[in-house]
This record gives structure tokens, sequence and C-alpha cells, in this order.
């Protein structure tokens, strides 16, 4: 059986955000059967220490350091007439070591974790080829365009349409093209018309979120609603902003002594900002975001803007805490009976107040959700259809105006070609 070359945006370990926690997943599972080789990037000084974490499932490990974006990034994407996210993730570096693992280990199938690493595929691979997009990231940048005006607006229309395209040329060469819900499969085989697309959802490790261990105790008193997550990604940010102007201060006229607590690593000037509210607290990095979701009378999601399982949400559910999600925050779970779901601030504030007086209902819907997620989310049950892809014979390639039997080029498929052909 040949081996695995893993490639990644963001070094998967230690596995304490979303897209860290999917691909920690992920290698872990692959790493069962199969040798895997990793290529990540490392875009927090400590991560380049902590590859050693991965070495019971990566046979390599090699993590490149990746600059943040700048004005300079932005201008050579336009100069170069590609999608900032793709100019973002472009290393000579990272080409070479994935160039060097090809050569020399029998690699045949290559696994690429986010849109961003499909530039490091061979001009023409020989081997399986499985794109995890988790979500679409053109849709992402679509709905920031609709809320935008003047240059934001025209970068965010660009960068939504280069992203379309860029998606719809690897899907259409790749053996399968992965997302995170069944929902957000549907959307991309819609506007790409793309082949061979799979829906392998997000799962959660329910022995590690348990609410029956020992937590530290939090400061304070008083209800405790509990928003976690990266606090420098935009769909956060605008949702804690969202719920601490328009939702919490009805809450705290019913409950002066509620408290919002904001508890994600890197939180921008705009979040730091919110603490100054009665009540809202902002925590930075935490040692450990179960000692919050533990203290917690709700858990609340209250995302504007979501792509995807929301792992915030299913890490609440696990930890039986009764969780209050906007619309897109529940999109794809199975949550039937198990979360309270509320679109505008009334009905937001609404769904809160109404648990907060009742918490006996909230302990039972919080062991309902608890109860779901061990039924339905374990990362073994989710991860299980992968097996099957990565014994799937590799698709036939072509090249663009090509023979069926042709090689495909990445990055000059013409997928309007395929749909005729």
């Amino acid at each position: 059986m040949g081996d695995i070359l893993f490639l990644a945006h963001r070094i998967p370990y230690p596995p304490d955000r979303g897209d860290k926690i999917r691909a920690y997943h992920l290698l872990r599972h692959l790493s069962k059967n199969h040798r895997v080789h990793l290529v990540a990037f490392a875009d927090d000084p400590e991560d380049l220490q902590r590859k050693g974490g991965l070495a019971p499932y990566a046979v390599t490990r090699e993590i490149v350091w990746r600059e943040p974006p700048s004005a300079w990034t932005g201008l050579r994407a336009v100069l170069q007439r590609r999608a900032v996210s793709l100019v973002a993730f472009a290393d000579p570096a990272v080409r070479r070591t994935v160039d060097r693992l090809l050569s020399t280990h029998p690699i045949d199938t290559i696994f690429l974790y986010s849109s961003q690493m499909a530039q490091y595929l061979p001009p023409q691979p020989e081997q399986r080829v499985i794109m995890d997009f988790v979500d679409m990231d053109s849709a992402k940048f679509a709905a920031y365009a609709e809320g935008a005006h003047g240059p934001m607006g025209w970068v965010h229309r660009r960068e939504a349409a280069l992203l379309l395209r860029h998606e719809q040329r690897v899907a259409c060469g790749a053996d399968a093209s992965l997302f995170v819900s069944e929902a957000e499969a549907a959307l991309f085989r819609a506007r790409t018309a793309a082949p061979r697309v799979h829906a392998i959802e997000n799962g959660i490790d329910t022995v590690f979120y348990d609410p029956d261990q020992r937590f530290e105790p939090v400061p304070g008193a008083g209800p405790l609603l509990v928003f976690t997550g990266q606090m420098d990604y935009r769909p956060n940010i605008d949702a804690v902003t969202w719920f601490a102007e328009r939702v919490f201060p009805r809450v705290r006229q019913s409950y002066p002594d509620a408290r919002f607590a904001i508890v994600g690593r890197a939180p921008t000037a705009a979040v730091r900002a919110l603490a100054d509210r009665p009540g809202v607290i902002v925590t930075g990095a935490v040692p450990d975001v179960r000692d919050w979701l533990a203290a917690a009378a709700l858990v609340v999601a209250p995302l504007q803007l979501a792509r995807g399982i929301q792992n915030k949400v299913l890490e609440g559910m696990a930890m039986a805490r009764a969780v209050v999600a906007s619309p897109a925050a529940a999109e794809g779970i199975d949550h039937a009976g198990t979360l309270r779901v509320a679109d505008s601030p009334d009905a937001f504030g609404d769904a809160v107040l109404s648990l907060l007086a009742e918490p006996e209902i909230a302990a039972a819907l919080g062991l309902a959700a608890r109860a779901r997620v061990i039924a339905r989310y374990s990362w073994e049950a989710r991860l299980a259809p992968l097996d099957a892809l990565l014994d799937a014979p590799v698709a036939p390639r072509l090249r663009r105006g090509g023979a069926r039997g042709d090689r495909l080029v990445p990055g000059r498929y013409d997928a309007d070609h395929e749909r005729r052909r």
C-alpha cells in the first residue's frame, strides 16, 4: 500500500481551533493504515516547535513558516491575476519539499487540506488526488461582498470569482472532493457541476469533551453565556459583536449579573473593545476551553456567516450545555430537539432568556445534545467513508482539449469543455 502525502495550510497540532481539529483527526485516521508524510505551514511561532506532537501519525513532518499576508501580497495577487488566498500560500520552499517527497517515497495519494494547497500538485499527477475543501471559500467571499461597498466590495467580488474558478478546476481534476456537510457539498455541485463531490462531516471527541470530568472554576458570579472560537476570524468577530450589541443588553435587563464570555485566542482590537461593555469578558487564549464550557449556563453561537459544521456547536453539545445558535451555525448538524435556533436579535434574546428562566429545561436540552453527538458524531464514524475513497481506482485525467486518457494539467482545466464532452 502506497504512502500518503498530506498537505495542510496550517499545522494540525495542537487541535485547538476548527481547521486544525479536522485536519488532526483526518491525519490520525489516515495513519492507521498508511504511512503519511505531512507538509504544512505554521503562522504561530510556537507551532514551529510542535511538530513532535504529530510523530505518532506522520513518518515525516515538514513545517514551513508563513509570514502574515501584507499589502504586498494583495498587490502581487492583482499583478498575477490570482486570488489573494492563493498568493498568500505560495512558497517555493513548500514546492521544493513536495517535489522531493514525491520523488523519494512511494506516494500513491496526495491529500490536500484546504484549496490553497492545490497549487502544489505536480503538473501531471500520477497519484490519487483527494481535495478536502472543508467548505466553499468562494461562497464565503461572495457573502462578504454582499455586505461590502466601495473598494472592499470589489476586493471580495474579485476574490470570490477567482476562487470559484480555482475550486472548479481543482475539483474537476481530483479523484474526490470533500466538504464538511451535505449542504456545503450540494452548494458546490450546483455552482461548479464538478464530479465526485462527497460530504465527510466533522466529529467530536466525546471522551475529551466530557462534562463529568473535573474542571478549573472560572472567576465571577452570575449566569454565564459562552462563545468560543478563533477571535481574529471575521465571522467570529461579527458574531460576538452582533450578540454584544444587539442581544446581550436585553439579557442584562432581566439578569443584571449575567456575563458574556468571548473565549478564544488572538482577539482583535474590535473584540477587545467589547470588554468595555457591562458584563462582557474577553479572555484571549485560555489553558483549557472546557473550563469555560463547563461553567456556562448556555453556549451561544450567533454566527451570521458560517460555512459547514461548526465545531464550537458540537463542543457545546458534547459538554451537555444548552446551545442557542443562529440558522447558519446550526446548518449541517443533526440537531432536532437538541438546540434552540434563532435568527433575529429578538428571537435570539427570547431563546436565551427562556432557557435562563427554566434551568431544568436547559439541563435537559444539554443532556439530549450530548446523547446526540455520542450517537451521531464520533470521529471514527464520520471519517469511515474515507477508506473507500482511498481504495477507489484513480480517475482518468484530461489535458485541456485532449483525449479521455490524457493527463490533467491542474490550473488549466477547461470545465466548460468537460461539461460539453
